[in-house]
């Protein structure tokens, strides 16, 4: 992204869930924020109520397949295909493979019709070995006018959440950064 605006886009992989997205989404309407989300289609179908909650209040979604299915395990036919499932709830023309790694024929099919999105700023809250503080301090450390940072609205991060999220907003507000999401 534009590396001399003092902006940065927050996304978060792998939901909607239940036990995670609406703290997300409460963190985010406090701060007045937008984000992105890269949806799993399976998710979505079974929390509809959730997903439009998200577009109800102003976010953008993305495509993170139907299942989060690796492009390293797939053919092109099978991964494209979870893809097209997935778009079938979420209607966005953003796409982020699932662990960030998709097959070169994978990409250049996909990118005919979508816009894949990667990320500079891996946040790591899903790892176990990883405190609410190391997320943090991955948001402090890592980030840069223009960054993509990732973080996810999962079982393994939401621990971890509660506390880096809002420390991180705190912390690129302080610095100066605004928040944007993709064009859409």
């Amino acid at each position: 992204m534009d590396r001399r605006e003092r902006s940065v886009y927050l996304t978060f992989d792998d939901g909607p869930i239940p036990e995670a997205t609406p703290f997300i989404l409460d963190t985010l309407s406090h701060y007045g924020i937008h984000a992105t989300f890269f949806c799993v289609g399976d998710n979505v179908r079974k929390y509809p109520q959730l997903f439009q909650r998200i577009l109800d209040e102003g976010h953008q979604v993305g495509n993170h397949t139907h299942n989060h299915i690796s492009g390293a395990r797939h053919t092109l036919r099978t991964y494209s295909y979870n893809v097209e499932k997935a778009n079938a709830y979420i209607h966005s023309r953003y796409v982020r493979p699932p662990h960030g790694w998709m097959r070169l024929d994978q990409y250049a099919w996909l990118s005919r019709k979508y816009k894949i999105v990667m990320w500079d700023v891996v946040t790591r809250d899903y790892s176990r070995w990883l405190s609410a503080d190391d997320v943090f301090n991955n948001v402090r450390r890592y980030t840069r006018p223009g960054s993509i940072i990732t973080f996810h609205d999962s079982l393994k991060s939401i621990d971890k959440l509660r506390t880096a999220l809002p420390q991180s907003i705190e912390w690129l507000i302080a610095e100066g950064y605004s928040f944007k999401t993709f064009e859409k």
